[in-house]
């Protein structure tokens, strides 16, 4: 029996990070000889056993064959005559296959080493095309990596876009989907995650409703950079440097998804397009099966991100209104988190990115002057039922209204 400390452990070690997850290979055990060691079993399709101490998982070494299309069409192969190299054959990419003994020496029998030194994301074997994951995570791996200047081999995107055109990529279940879409929502740089998809081909058949952002102009006056789609990922590159909240990224992403349905007679014009976006983030967290919290944030931004930006036109009521809708009295937070997303939109463009924005201390300041009027206060002076509510909204907007000509 052989252990190995494999894949991105590995990896990370080489590229000085402390490793997020350490994975372990055992070679030439049974899934008997595991047990009598103290190793509590956890594998339903293959052999992967829990450390008696640590917790950690290790796998008794493997391969895999594909039967079947999608993630699930795999049949795995483990006993003690398959090598480590046999299953460091079947990983995703070279940076992922490479081992560490129990000496510290690195096993690397497919260049890994030469590639994370070259910044390139490349795929172990033609196998790669038997996994529509495999795009996700290369996906996710430039997101994590961008800040290193990785990218993907040119012969892994020919065999990513290949997998795109034989329809494999329409196999990803959804709640895979929305797990690899999460973590790359908390890389580094996770506007990446998006443009890799959208160079194979991948992101029109995942997330089409931001593939239709791309080509569609807006007005120049306001946005130099013009095209929605580029104005989207700039949005993104905000939130992340902002926030490492990663619904506050998600709602920077699909905030104008309305505007890819603009007809195109009104471009560049896109009168609306907040009102028609809810339907479309709406049908996209359901369709990937978007976690609650993520999904109302962004149809809050994507519906009011347009009320934000003229805060300094509105009027109290109106203010009010919209506090009140973003439910920022139960839930502070969820003002700040609207705010970093708004705040986003705003610097999204060339030449904004370090520009003051007043639009948030408008709204903070209107939230702690009416946060300051309560209806406890109210119900001393005989006011009751509908009463309170009428005289509640009354006196918050007044105090708003004084807040704001403080300023």
């Amino acid at each position: 029996m052989q252990i190995y400390l494999v894949g991105g452990a590995v990896r990370d070690k080489l590229l000085g990070l402390e490793p997020r997850d350490r994975d372990w290979v055992v070679v030439g055990a049974t899934p008997e000889q595991m047990v009598e060691q103290g190793f509590r079993p956890v594998g339903k399709e293959f052999p992967v056993f829990l450390h008696p101490h640590t917790g950690e998982e290790y796998a008794l070494a493997r391969t895999e064959r594909k039967t079947a299309p999608g993630y699930h069409g795999f049949v795995f192969h483990a006993d003690a005559q398959v090598t480590l190299e046999d299953d460091l054959a079947r990983r995703d990419l070279t940076i992922n296959a490479m081992a560490e003994d129990a000496q510290g020496k690195v096993i690397d029998p497919f260049g890994g080493r030469e590639d994370l030194a070259n910044g390139r994301l490349r795929h172990v074997s033609p196998a790669f095309v038997e996994d529509p994951v495999r795009i996700l995570r290369i996906a996710r791996y430039a997101a994590r990596f961008a800040r290193w200047g990785f990218r993907v081999a040119h012969g892994t995107h020919a065999l990513m876009k290949k997998m795109v055109a034989n329809g494999e990529v329409d196999a990803l279940v959804p709640e895979r989907v929305w797990q690899e879409t999460e973590a790359a929502l908390g890389e580094d740089t996770p506007s990446r995650f998006f443009e890799v998809l959208r160079n194979c081909g991948a992101l029109a058949r995942i997330f089409p409703e931001l593939e239709a952002l791309f080509g569609v102009p807006q007005p120049k006056h306001h946005h130099p950079e013009e095209d929605t789609g580029v104005h989207t990922m700039m949005v993104l590159e905000q939130a992340a440097k902002l926030s490492d909240d990663r619904a506050v990224r998600f709602a920077a992403v699909v905030h104008d998804l309305g505007k890819g349905t603009t007809p195109k007679e009104e471009w560049p014009r896109h009168i609306a397009h907040e009102h028609r976006g809810v339907a479309l983030v709406e049908g996209l967290c359901e369709r990937l099966r978007v976690p609650r919290e993520y999904r109302d944030l962004a149809v809050l931004v994507t519906k009011h991100h347009g009320v934000y930006h003229r805060a300094e036109e509105l009027r109290p009521e109106t203010l009010l209104k919209t506090l009140e809708q973003l439910d920022s009295f139960r839930r502070p937070e969820r003002l700040e988190r609207f705010l970093l997303a708004c705040e986003a939109d705003s610097r999204g463009r060339p030449g904004f990115e370090q520009r003051h924005f007043a639009q948030p201390g408008i709204f903070r300041a209107a939230h702690a002057a009416a946060q300051a009027i309560q209806a406890r206060d109210l119900a001393t002076q005989g006011l009751t039922g509908k009463a309170i509510g009428e005289a509640l909204h009354r006196a918050r907007v007044q105090a708003i209204k004084l807040e704001l000509k403080k300023n």
